[in-house]
């Protein structure tokens, strides 16, 4: 079982969260200025990396805490963020 490491309640088993997607995908800052198909790119295109990946989690059945998690998609071995090392 993947073990996730929330900031608030420690390691906790992967069942009490939530995937929330790719941690590096920025929104628009005016979605209203954005044409539809750079609006349809945000929304749809997603790069499947093998790898390290950032990702978000939600502890749904913990603390209801949004985090980001560096994740490697091949070993799912959870990994530093790139912010935490430097």
């Amino acid at each position: 079982m993947l073990l996730i490491p929330c900031p608030h309640c420690g390691e906790r088993p992967e069942n009490e969260f939530s995937y929330g997607g790719d941690g590096t995908v920025e929104r628009p800052t005016d979605p209203a200025a954005v044409s539809d198909a750079d609006w349809h790119a945000y929304v749809y295109r997603r790069a499947n990396p093998k790898g390290p990946h950032v990702e978000y989690w939600y502890h749904q059945f913990g603390c209801r805490s949004w985090f980001k998690v560096r994740r490697d998609t091949h070993t799912h071995e959870i990994l530093p963020l790139e912010d935490e090392t430097s």
